[in-house]
Order: C-alpha cells, then structure tokens, then sequence
C-alpha cells in the first residue's frame, strides 16, 4: 500500500506518516521506483501510534515500547537506563491520570443521556396524553 492509500485508511496525514518514519516508528519498504511501500497491517500500527501520541507519549517512548504492544519481547535492552525507567513510570501515571479524566467525562456523559432521554421521553408521553385528551 502506498503512502496516501494508508494516509486515507488511518486519517493521519502523509506529513505524519513520514515523521513516524523518520522517527524509527514505521518501517516501509521501497520498491524499485523509491515510493514508499507499506504491509499489511500498517494501519493498525498507525492507528496504535496516533492514539499514543495523543495520549501524550513523546516518540521517543513510542518507539522503545512499540515492540511490547502485541505481548513480551525479547527486545529488553540489555542494561535499562534509570532516568528512562523513570520517564517510562512518569508517562504511564500520566496516562491512568488521564484514564480516570476520562472515565469521570463518559459518566457524567452517560448521566446526562439518561437524563435527556427520560425528559424526552417524558415530553412524548406529555404530547401524546395532550392529543388523545382532545
């Protein structure tokens, strides 16, 4: 698949997709004329990317854990530094802070439906008594 065929399908811009490569987060092939050539699933692990950029987490992270998002890897560095073990912990309470923001806004979204679709209810069941009264 081509740069702007996987642009389209994720919704991240081909300005994106080549900073993603640039920064060692995607890998495409070339083919024989240069153009860009992405595999098969390349826009799950876009999409993967996009959401953790948006999350907060700088590339720099993306890239060391992108290897640990389908499960364990044998890709542990060989001597973990601590100031990025420290960063990594720093990134990860940022986003359970981020979590609970979350899960708050969706609960008071859903107290909100409930509520408006009682009202609306409520202002059916009015109207239809008012036009079976007359």
């Amino acid at each position: 698949m081509k740069i702007g065929e996987l642009s389209q399908l994720t919704g991240v811009s081909v300005r994106a997709l080549r900073y993603y490569e640039e920064e060692g987060l995607i890998r495409p092939a070339r083919s024989g004329n240069g153009y860009r050539d992405y595999c098969d699933g390349a826009d799950e692990m876009v999409r993967q990317i996009r959401g953790l950029i948006e999350c907060g987490l700088r590339t720099r992270i993306i890239r060391d854990i992108l290897p640990y998002l389908d499960g364990p890897a044998d890709l542990l560095p060989q001597v973990p530094c601590a100031q990025m073990l420290d960063q990594v912990a720093a990134e990860r309470e940022q986003l359970d802070r981020r979590i609970r923001c979350l899960t708050r806004n969706r609960g008071a979204i859903d107290a909100y439906l409930r509520a408006a679709r009682t009202a609306a209810q409520a202002a059916q069941d009015g109207e239809a008594a008012v036009r079976s009264a007359a």
